[in-house]
């Protein structure tokens, strides 16, 4: 199945586009033990209430940084990269249909990109990478694996993106005019996923102007959408739902994210009592905010 119609029959399959991200902080969990036995806990947990009350995001998204940061390697000590396999494996298990987004923002050239590449799809078997597209199609493309996806960094969440990304730019894909970077951008998604299907982008939800052009640019085409900035960074994802309805956006290619807002809603640890009733309780929000 390629990564378009995975995309297409999860958001089917659960009647959502919310992707849950999984960026576990060491301080916000609950528990006690290695950072690996709490990560470890704390998703087996969640997941067997999730699966036992039929709740279900169509995606999820580990940064794989929140992760490997508890890594010891000149240690010995792998136990960050050793909880991410363990979540992995949870999910494989818990919800097999459901895609599994690597959110490691990879991207290099030639053979160096292609490495990374194998590290996303083979290494931690996800089905899908966040990628730089700094260097061009040198470094997007060798990420173009059969039936994968790869989300190209369009328009970022972040306050700074806009000090490159609202850059003028002559661009050269289309019209040969000046846009904004993250318009030019956009142009080269496209044209890139007019040669390998499942390359998509990553939009951020906190700049909504932004993402109105890019969506409604997209519309029409099969170019899937990562949608971060929702809750924690102030995202809206009532707004983004509607931004993809006036743009006549396919609604089930775009997954919208909100990542610290579901695992540790309470912000700073440590965890409350009934941290599974506020992680359930903030799943749920963005579930019926995002269906379709």
């Amino acid at each position: 199945m390629s990564y378009v119609d995975c995309l297409r029959q999860s958001a089917q399959f659960t009647g959502n586009i919310a992707c849950m991200g999984l960026d576990p902080v060491s301080d916000a969990l609950p528990g006690q033990g290695s950072f690996r036995e709490r990560v470890s806990s704390f998703c087996e947990k969640l997941f067997r209430r999730m699966k036992l009350e039929g709740v279900s995001p169509a995606a999820f998204k580990p940064n794989i940084g929140y992760y490997v940061i508890n890594d010891r390697p000149r240690d010995d000590n792998f136990e960050g990269s050793q909880a991410l396999a363990d979540v992995l494996d949870m999910l494989s298990s818990f919800f097999p249909s459901i895609p599994v987004i690597l959110d490691s923002k990879r991207g290099d050239i030639a053979r160096s990109s292609l490495n990374y590449a194998h590290e996303a799809f083979d290494c931690w078997q996800a089905d899908a990478v966040t990628v730089s597209p700094y260097m061009g199609s040198d470094s997007v493309l060798p990420f173009a694996f059969e039936d994968k996806g790869i989300y190209v960094l369009n328009r970022t969440s972040n306050p700074g993106g806009k000090e490159l990304q609202n850059m003028l730019a002559i661009d050269k894909v289309e019209a040969r005019d000046v846009y904004p970077f993250y318009i030019a951008v956009a142009h080269h998604i496209a044209a890139w996923a007019n040669e390998k299907e499942g390359i998509g982008a990553v939009v951020g939800a906190t700049n909504m102007e932004e993402l109105k052009a890019i969506v409604r640019y997209y519309a029409g085409r099969d170019i899937p959408t990562l949608i971060p900035g929702v809750g924690s960074q102030g995202g809206s994802a009532e707004d983004v739902m509607q931004a993809m309805k006036d743009a006549g956006y396919d609604l089930s290619l775009a997954r919208i994210n909100s990542s610290s807002g579901l695992t540790h809603p309470w912000k700073k640890g440590p965890a409350p009592q009934d941290w599974l009733e506020e992680c359930m309780s903030a799943l749920k929000a963005l579930i019926e905010k995002t269906k379709v």
